[in-house]
């Protein structure tokens, strides 16, 4: 079986993966995707094309998450290092559910693995959570990991 496992970057993405490896025997799976997505040049900063500037920034920026996006793969891809099954890396452009579904859907994934409670608070808010349209829409299972709850002290 191949796994999809989504990054943002947060611990909860993390999380996710440990608790993947946690609960899967490794040769059950064939591969795992590290999936990061990073949002288009609109969430970028302005980009005025009638002075001119603003489009070394953006550049820059779009650069610099794709940098970003590329050392949390790797953090997340360290998790199943040693532990059996391939591991592959991706970054994708573009809106996270939808790039996570149309990956599930390119490598015939049998499980997609998504933390909740990650970035994005405005998402939530606004668009409705990146795990729940992922859960709705992907085509195979899903694994929703939700942050462990803080402890309270006694």
């Amino acid at each position: 079986m191949h796994v999809v496992v989504a990054t943002d970057g947060s611990k909860q993405s993390l999380a996710a993966a440990r608790h993947l490896r946690a609960l899967a025997a490794p040769e059950a799976l064939s591969a795992v995707t590290v999936l990061a997505v990073v949002r288009p040049l609109a969430a970028v900063s302005f980009v005025d094309e009638l002075s001119g500037t603003g489009r070394e920034d953006a550049a820059s920026s779009v650069a610099s998450f794709r940098d970003a996006a590329k050392a949390s793969i790797d953090v997340i891809a360290a998790v199943f290092d040693g532990w059996g099954p391939k591991v592959h890396r991706k970054v994708r452009s573009g809106s996270p559910a939808n790039e996570i579904i149309k990956v599930a859907e390119q490598v015939d994934a049998g499980l997609v693995v998504v933390a909740s409670g990650g970035r994005g608070l405005s998402d939530r808010v606004l668009l409705g959570s990146t795990a729940q349209r992922v859960q709705q829409y992907a085509p195979c299972p899903v694994l929703v990991v939700r942050p462990a709850p803080k402890r309270r002290r006694a």
